[in-house]
């Protein structure tokens, strides 16, 4: 029977620590809102890289789900050969990458592979290896509005780039791509402003490439935060590409609670010794939890919310708590990842939980670098 609690697993003794548990009944959940508030799934464009699971796709292609993002190569592979049908790589593919790319393209033939670019050396070493081997790949331009990491700004100097994706042999023009990570605006008012006033330029490029005769077929727009904003616009060729969705976790949730999404993966974590009055020690490291930001921002023991962490090493979690005593080597502590992005990425393998037990095993092939290709 499942615990008093909805994250509680009642076969825990037989779930290994530390470790992954993705809630599957909360992932579907997610996924059903993510297409609701889209309106279409055809509007949506998850990114796999937050979940990097074809346990996962499974579930968003029976949600309707046809179009995807990732980051790298293996993701790519491993969405195709989770039956996407449309993939695209929002990530330079610059040096081998490139000559990985058209042979990921050879190797699904039955799956519309597209990527990004912002420079035109890079333009052309694409094109190069796409026409070599016989080939062509959808290109959109990366557009920057604000984020400063990756990108072209949205100013008309871009139509010239464009057109060089459309005159190239092996490319074919996409429409454009923008990421608007930086804006995370908890005031859900002054974060629409911000995405509004961002974004307007994006639409004056695309407008200005319609009007050059230029096909603008898509723009991939947003990530999680914004997700909601992008997905009210009235544009037809509009895609939206959340990606943290699907798990959420303690930094959206307590970032951005207007949006809805419930937390659907956790770490599972015991008590390994008590080395001190008030202190317990736990199996959960720097390996087992993403450990980019402060301390006090790597996880969120759900049971102690008066835990402070005191000492994080690459195995071991210390941390303090009044209600220490009532705590013995062995226990089970849940917890919410501050960030679940590079969390996923720490384990090959997540426990799916399903009606409150442990049922099973998904593998998180996509947090690989190479897989077959």
């Amino acid at each position: 029977m499942q615990g008093a609690h909805w994250y509680e697993i009642a076969n825990v003794e037989e779930v290994f620590s530390p470790g992954l548990l993705v809630y599957e009944e909360r992932v579907k959940e997610n996924i059903a809102r993510a297409v609701k508030m889209a309106g279409d799934p055809d509007r949506l464009r998850p990114h796999v890289k937050t979940h990097k699971m074809p346990g996962v796709m499974g579930l968003e292609i029976e949600a309707g789900i046809t179009r995807f993002k990732c980051a790298t190569i293996a993701e790519a592979e491993m969405a195709a050969d989770s039956g996407a049908p449309d993939v695209m790589l929002a990530y330079p593919p610059v040096g081998p990458n490139a000559k990985r790319l058209t042979r990921l393209v050879g190797a699904f033939p039955e799956t519309e592979f597209s990527t990004i670019a912002d420079d035109f050396g890079q333009l052309h070493a694409l094109s190069a290896e796409f026409h070599g081997a016989g080939k062509e790949i959808e290109v959109l331009l990366d557009v920057d509005s604000g984020m400063h990491r990756t990108g072209a700004g949205p100013g008309p100097d871009n139509i010239k780039f464009y057109r060089e994706i459309v005159l190239l042999p092996g490319l074919s023009p996409g429409g454009l791509h923008v990421y608007d990570g930086h804006i995370k605006e908890k005031d859900p008012a002054q974060r629409l402003a911000q995405c509004d006033l961002e974004f307007a330029p994006v639409l004056d490029l695309a407008a200005a490439l319609e009007e050059a005769k230029l096909p603008v077929r898509r723009i991939v727009a947003g990530g999680s935060p914004t997700f909601p904003i992008h997905a009210n616009r009235k544009i037809a060729n509009m895609e939206c590409s959340p990606g943290t969705f699907v798990f959420w976790d303690q930094g959206y949730l307590t970032n951005f609670p207007d949006i809805g999404f419930q937390p659907a993966a956790l770490v599972l974590t015991r008590v390994i010794s008590m080395p001190g009055d008030g202190l317990l020690c736990l199996d959960l490291g720097h390996k087992a939890i993403a450990s980019e930001n402060p301390m006090e921002h790597r996880v969120r023991l759900i049971d102690l919310p008066d835990a402070e962490m005191i000492a994080h090493s690459e195995e071991h979690l210390i941390i303090r708590t009044k209600k220490a005593n009532e705590y013995r080597v062995g226990d089970v502590l849940y917890g919410v990842p501050w960030h679940i992005c590079p969390t996923v990425a720490l384990y090959g393998s997540a426990v799916i939980v399903r009606h409150g037990k442990a049922a099973g095993n998904w593998i998180v092939s996509g947090r690989e670098r190479m897989l077959g290709l």
